[in-house]
Parts: C-alpha cells; structure tokens; sequence
C-alpha cells in the first residue's frame, strides 16, 4: 500500500480571511475603531464626536432630517453630469482613434484641462448658466471628461498592432473598427478611466455644493454638510461625511468591481 500524503485541512479562520470581503470589513473596524479611540483621547465632540455619537446622528438625520433625500439630489446630478460627460468623451476619443489631427487636439485640449480643477470654473459656470443645475452639470462634465479621454485614448494606443491589422483585414473602419476591435481590447482602461471620472465627479459635486449651497431650491449631501457646520453640529457633519464615503464604496467595490469581475478578470485581461 503506497504511502499518501495526508492533506492537512487549513484553519477555518486562515480560510476566512482569504475572502477579500472579509479583510475589507475588517479594515472599516480599524478604522472604526481608531476613530474612536482618537475621539475619547481627544475629548472635545465639536473638534471630533465619537463614532458612535456620529453613526446616531446619521440615523437621526436619515430619519428626521431627510439626509438620504438629500443624497439622492445629489446622486441625480451627479449622474446627469457623469453620462453626458461620457458621451463627450467617447465621441471625442473616437474621433481621435479614427483621425491623426483628431488625436492630436484631444492630447493637447487634455494637457491643458485635466490638470485645471474642476471647481475653479465654477464661478464662470454661475456666470453663464446660473445658481442652478445646469452649472453643477457643466464642471462634472469638466471633471469627467478629460480624465477618462485619457485613459480610453492610452488603451487605444496600447492595442496591438495584430488586432488593428486583424480589424482592418476585415473591412473595419472608423466608429465600427473603434467599437469591436479598440474598444474591447483596451477594456481595462476604459474601465480604470471610468472609475476615475466617477471619483472626480463625486467629489467635484460635494465641493461645489458646499461652496455655493442649494440648487434650484433643493440641498443635495455638500449643503447638508455645510448647513450643519454653519450650526456646528459635528456628528451631522461627519454623519454627511460618512454618507459620502459609503455610496464611494458601494459604487467602487460594488459596481465596478462587479463589472470588472465578470469582464476583465474573467477574461484574463487583469489580475
């Protein structure tokens, strides 16, 4: 009878904690709990309530103050901004894919907007378009659009030169050869851009919300954060805070996430 090595099972424990969801969440209790252990050293709740003095005050405003309504305004122009800013953007950079004067304006408009925050042009925006929506769309739109342009237009350049020759052996040209042969091969990086467009837009709107407040009569999460610090109610404001960084997760690891895992990972494009 030949000798089999036993396999020695591995501890639950080590198997836990090989699932990413599991070493996510324990991350947030570190945090969690460095955030209060920092609030009970520090001992001042205006400077920095505790964590469990700010996740009461978020149930209070969800309830009371109607924060998760203030979230959703937010949300709806932020998704106004974000899809036609990705309409721009897509056009812009099938045009340059397609047409050499075409990619060599998207380089230059890139390397003089992208470095330009998106916020500072809102002043102009209140100028021409006014204190409403329209204002917010067009600096998300700035924010959105030269960062995933860049990216889409360095996937396109990366593709091999065997599948633009494959494309082109088969009578693609221009809008048709960018969406069946660019445009998947550079998935990834259509991917990384439009993560990175979403994290400015986010951003930019809470920023320009707490700047200039209310939009067309409604307050989206930036003026429920600064009506609140105006009033130095600091577990609000940390509850808005907290708000804020939970819909970036949940966009970030639950969207994305599950787009790239059912797409780049599980072809093989990405680790």
């Amino acid at each position: 009878m030949s000798d089999i090595p036993l396999v020695t099972p591995r501890p639950r424990l080590s198997r836990l904690w090989e699932v990413q969801l599991v070493r996510r969440l324990a991350v947030l209790v570190l945090l969690g709990l460095g955030w209060e252990l920092a609030a009970l050293w520090q001992n001042n709740p205006i400077m920095l309530p505790r964590l469990s003095t700010t996740l009461t005050a978020l149930f209070e405003a969800a309830r009371d103050e109607h924060l998760l309504g203030s979230a959703w305004v937010s949300l709806q122009v932020l998704l106004k901004g974000y899809a036609l800013a990705l309409s721009i953007a897509l056009v812009l950079v099938g045009l340059a894919a397609a047409n050499r004067f075409a990619r060599d304006a998207l380089q230059t408009l890139t390397a003089m907007f992208n470095p330009l925050p998106a916020i500072a042009l809102l002043p102009l925006a209140l100028l021409w378009f006014g204190l409403n929506e329209k204002s917010l769309i067009f600096v998300l739109c700035h924010a959105v659009i030269w960062p995933f342009a860049l990216a889409a237009l360095q996937g396109f350049e990366s593709v091999p030169e065997t599948q633009r020759l494959v494309g082109r052996n088969y009578g693609l040209r221009g809008p048709v050869f960018v969406a069946l042969i660019l445009a998947p091969a550079a998935l990834p990086s259509l991917l990384s851009g439009l993560k990175i467009g979403w994290a400015f837009a986010w951003r930019t709107l809470i920023a320009a919300e707490l700047v200039f407040g209310v939009s067309s009569g409604t307050g989206g999460l930036g003026w429920f954060i600064f009506r609140n610090r105006n009033e130095l109610y600091t577990d609000k404001v940390f509850a808005g805070l907290v708000v804020v960084i939970l819909i970036g997760l949940v966009v970030e690891l639950g969207i994305f996430r599950a787009i790239e895992n059912r797409t780049v990972r599980r072809w093989g494009m990405q680790k």
